[in-house]
């Protein structure tokens, strides 16, 4: 069961602030999504949860009957013991999909965070297809991850999940090993790194991202990357930018999942002391007595340069917003928010100047590092945000929410006017990498995206309730064109591959609710509206999983009939009258738990 745990305001914050939520054997701190949103929405779950718990209703049979069959589907898409893993050349792609991947994820992934020495993979790659030799295990293992990120933004739809998935589950088996959990080195790290993001973004059932990070933390540690190398026995160019960029990278990690998981870092900036990177691009290190370039000058590693001169500000709102220690004053968060701006400001000064210099930040970088700044922002005043229906007192932390919400939203899911017709340039075709990081992958982007939609939904929820005039106060349509927009692209999410109908769920709720409250309906009339949007999802969302499970049975060779009998002995799935029991858990439980957060994980 889902409980909220407050704590008493401190001066200046008079109302009981929501400081951790706990579900099952999970507690969630401040930034986690659910502490505020579970509030925000618990209303809405009241009035559903008597047609909920009501056997005959239908509202939630079509919910079940999609969560049994995504069920199926996770389970068919695993490769199946004891036939895995496969021959490593085996499941490489053609040289011709094989280069287009590995160029995805040096444009995405590896452009923001640093993890690769560029060239030598690229030496090591090509080499790949004309040696005859035995190729090197561990390299090997590199590439099937590279190609697994790398496969996220290769189309609209996610067509390589499946060889996605594959590569994924066979570098976790391998790294997994005892010889290779023995070699404490750099080519260690860079896979462990390579598995902690495709696991997230590929959707592979690991660990929670917190926790692999903290792991691989300790591991970084223990090889003394936390010390600078100028403090070090001496070392190379080469060995002293590798250590810093790594170290760089596994902060960065840390921090974004202590972020999502609402959990502290568990360490602090007095913990380490090694220098960011110094401003190489990858070819000049390899030289004996090569010199970084001026500072002013675009690199491969600015963009994570860039982000680490923000990393303490970041760092401290995580802390502060889930450490246990007494509450704080909202006088401190608008001075720590102002703070952040101010950083925020120095930072897009930074990237304008790279710009106006010719060779600069793509247009996926430069959004990327956006996104993550607001998302900070909207994480330090969300806390705040449904506080400020209760007087005028957080109206600064409502409309910083609310407009960062917006520009995450649009930044993530652009107007479909922007993105249609044919590429025209390289520039063009490349500006849908973002938009297809957050339909096709898991994890953080996509969380980011409903989580926006989810907030703007809110808002307007509030206003609708607020308005006490004789004629109705006109809402944004910049505002009201994101329900609509936010269900559209949760159906995608879907077409895509995902097979959590959380999302499409959630919005769908909210959505009625602002359209309830927009045509001033009676309790009883608005309550069949909610109702009726439930039933909605599993007629929206059930032909879609259906043929995504007949895909899979058709790709895999084996007869259909098979994820059919299974469905039907394990869950009734094919009986439209077996009844749906919740059980113990609420509907608002299911809709929070930390699955959810995860992206669209687990059914």
């Amino acid at each position: 069961m889902l409980h909220i745990h407050r704590k008493r305001g401190a001066s200046g914050q008079p109302l009981p602030n929501p400081h951790n939520v706990s579900l099952k054997t999970r507690l969630f701190g401040q930034s986690h999504w659910a502490v505020s949103g579970v509030c925000l929405v618990r209303d809405i779950f009241n009035i559903l949860e008597p047609y909920l718990r009501d056997e005959s209703s239908q509202a939630w049979i079509g919910i079940k009957k999609c969560k049994d069959l995504a069920r199926c589907i996770k389970a068919a898409r695993a490769p199946a013991w004891p036939s895995w893993p496969s021959p490593p050349m085996s499941t490489l792609p053609s040289k011709e999909v094989a280069d287009a991947l590995v160029d995805n994820y040096l444009r995405t992934t590896e452009s923001i965070y640093r993890i690769l020495h560029v060239p030598a993979f690229r030496r090591e790659y090509e080499a790949l297809w004309i040696s005859d030799e035995r190729p090197d295990m561990a390299f090997l293992m590199q590439v099937k991850l590279v190609l697994a990120l790398g496969a996220v933004t290769y189309d609209d739809w996610f067509s390589l999940r499946a060889s996605a998935i594959q590569w994924v589950y066979e570098a976790q088996l391998w790294i997994s090993g005892p010889k290779y959990k023995s070699r404490l080195n750099i080519q260690s790290l860079q896979a462990n790194l390579l598995l902690l993001f495709a696991q997230e973004q590929v959707g592979f059932n690991g660990d929670l991202p917190w926790v692999s990070a903290g792991t691989l933390l300790r591991k970084a540690i223990y090889m003394g990357l936390h010390r600078d190398p100028g403090r070090l026995p001496q070392m190379t160019t080469f060995a002293i930018e590798m250590r810093r960029r790594l170290w760089n990278t596994i902060l960065e990690v840390n921090l974004q999942s202590s972020l999502t998981s609402g959990s502290p870092p568990l360490f602090s900036l007095n913990d380490f002391d090694t220098a960011p990177p110094s401003n190489f691009d990858d070819e000049q290190f390899e030289a004996h007595d090569a010199v970084p370039r001026p500072e002013g000058d675009f690199t491969k590693v600015s963009m994570a340069v860039a982000l680490r001169s923000t990393f303490p500000y970041r760092f401290e709102v995580v802390t502060f917003l889930n450490n246990l220690a007494t509450p704080r004053t909202y006088e401190e968060t608008l001075q720590l928010g102002a703070v952040l701006r101010e950083v925020y400001r120095m930072l897009a000064q930074t990237l304008r100047g790279y710009t106006k210099s010719g060779a600069g930040p793509s247009q996926f970088e430069i959004q990327v590092v956006d996104l993550l700044m607001h998302r900070y922002f909207s994480a330090l005043h969300i806390p705040f945000f449904g506080q400020a229906r209760h007087g005028t007192a957080y109206v600064f932390s409502q409309k910083t929410v609310v407009d960062s919400s917006l520009k995450l939203w649009r930044a993530v899911c652009p107007s479909p006017s922007l993105t249609t017709g044919p590429p025209t340039s390289d520039a063009s075709l490349y500006s849908n990498d973002l938009p297809r990081l957050v339909t096709c992958s898991s994890g953080f982007y996509p969380s980011v995206a409903i989580h926006a939609a989810f907030l703007i939904g809110m808002e307007l929820c509030t206003q609708l309730q607020e308005d006490d005039g004789l004629c109705p106060t006109p809402l944004r349509p910049d505002l009201l064109s994101v329900l609509e927009d936010a269900k559209a692209w949760c159906l995608r999410v879907i077409k895509a591959g995902e097979t959590n109908v959380k999302g499409y769920l959630l919005m769908s709720i909210v959505s009625a609710r602002v359209e309830g409250l927009m045509r001033g309906l009676g309790e009883n009339e608005a309550t069949s509206l909610l109702v009726k949007a439930v039933e909605n999802v599993g007629e929206k969302c059930l032909p879609i999983l259906e043929e995504m499970a007949a895909s899979i049975q058709e790709q895999s060779g084996g007869p259909v009939d098979d994820m059919a009998d299974e469905m039907t002995n394990d869950w009734n799935f094919l009986n439209p009258d077996a009844p749906f029991s919740l059980g113990d858990t609420d509907p608002i439980s299911w809709i929070f738990n930390e699955d959810f957060d995860q992206g669209f994980l687990e059914p």
